[in-house]
């Protein structure tokens, strides 16, 4: 059986679409040299972009166990993305620092999903792209998913 787009309830529809977008920021960002970053890097990058923190820090903020953050950091570190510096209040503890290339990549990445939005408002015009926006923040809201975004604590569903 064939299924179509336009067919597809409404939280498919919205999810495909986020995953279409993605996927094309991942693609532009490979034809700029950046292929080796992940989608899912962002969820740790996100937290430390605001400030250094520590694993534990990190590990709260994503409500994950310590040893699984521990993990995404190793990755991240052996891939140049993360760097770890002892905090000036308390030697015992390491903080996590964005490299410049993981600052370099949040650039390239807001910079292609703006230049995204910009191709959709001057395919399908500005007005139908924000009222489009405007309804999807507003299932958001809701179903309560507002409080994680302001907290970048967004997860995929369990």
């Amino acid at each position: 059986m064939v299924v179509h787009p336009s067919t597809l309830d409404l939280s498919l529809t919205a999810l495909f679409a986020g995953w279409a977008m993605t996927d094309e920021v991942q693609r532009r960002l490979a034809d700029r040299g950046l292929g080796d970053l992940r989608f899912n890097d962002g969820v740790v990058i996100q937290h430390v972009l605001a400030a250094p923190l520590s694993i534990t820090a990190l590990a709260d903020r994503m409500g994950v166990t310590q040893q699984a953050a521990s993990k995404a950091v190793a990755d991240l570190e052996r891939r140049g993305l993360l760097s770890r510096e002892p905090d000036p209040g308390d030697a015992r503890t390491k903080l996590l620092h964005l490299t410049e290339h993981a600052r370099t990549a949040v650039e390239a990445t807001r910079k292609l999903r703006s230049e995204l939005q910009n191709e959709l408002e001057t395919e399908f015009g500005a007005e139908r792209v924000a009222d489009t926006r405007e309804l999807l923040a507003a299932v958001i809201g809701r179903f309560g998913g507002d409080d994680a975004i302001r907290a970048r604590r967004v997860r995929p569903p369990r």
